[in-house]
């Protein structure tokens, strides 16, 4: 079985960061609370030289961060798109963007429910079990406005569902009760700097 797969296509190696990443900049990545990321995105309507500038800067952005995904929102941008790469279940990894994606439904008998912990670059130091189906198909377009279809399952699967969240301006706390958010939260004020110090030092090292 291939071990990456670019765009939802098998290829035979793939570099250790995508290369869209050698041409982007760091963007500040936004936090919980901040209202871009708690309102539904804008689709995108104009594809060209900026589109692929803001996907290179949020390939970097997520890696700097240490990110398995990264939606247009957590770096400010209110647009329907998300960077991937991410492993599956299975330990293939996965690479690559989606514009304007749409999750399809799952019937509930070919959908089994995870509990597992998730977390988020947006919500910084946290990390909360949170139950994602197993599975999970994402429709949408590439960066040149082209048909594209993604699917996934167990983490990778995770990681669609919780990037189209964001894109809907939804964060992975609205999913959890009112006890388990707070809990969340507390441990993104006892961890914060300690993800900030890493984030700052990735940074220096791609610098070096």
């Amino acid at each position: 079985m291939p071990s990456v797969f670019v765009q939802g296509r098998p290829v035979d190696s793939y570099p250790q960061l995508a290369p869209e990443a050698r041409g982007g900049k760091v963007r500040r990545v936004t936090e919980v609370g901040e209202e871009v990321l708690h309102k539904p995105c804008r689709d995108v309507t104009e594809f060209g030289p900026d589109l692929a500038a803001l996907i290179d800067d949020m390939f970097l952005t997520m890696y700097i961060a240490e990110g398995a995904g990264l939606a247009a929102n957590q770096v400010g941008v209110d647009l329907r798109l998300f960077v991937y790469d991410c492993p599956d279940d299975d330990g293939a990894r996965h690479v690559g963007h989606i514009v304007n994606p749409v999750l399809d439904p799952l019937a509930p008998a070919g959908r089994r429910l995870l509990d597992e912990s998730e977390g988020c670059l947006s919500v910084p130091g946290a990390v909360m079990d949170v139950p994602r189906p197993d599975r999970a198909v994402v429709r949408g377009l590439d960066k040149d406005g082209e048909p594209l279809v993604i699917e996934g399952t167990g983490y990778f699967a995770r990681c669609l569902a919780h990037e189209t969240d964001h894109v809907n301006g939804q964060v992975y706390l609205d999913r959890l009760s009112k006890r388990e958010r707070k809990d969340a939260l507390r441990q993104v004020a006892d961890r914060r700097d300690e993800v900030f110090a890493r984030r700052a030092a990735n940074l220096e090292a791609l610098k070096g």
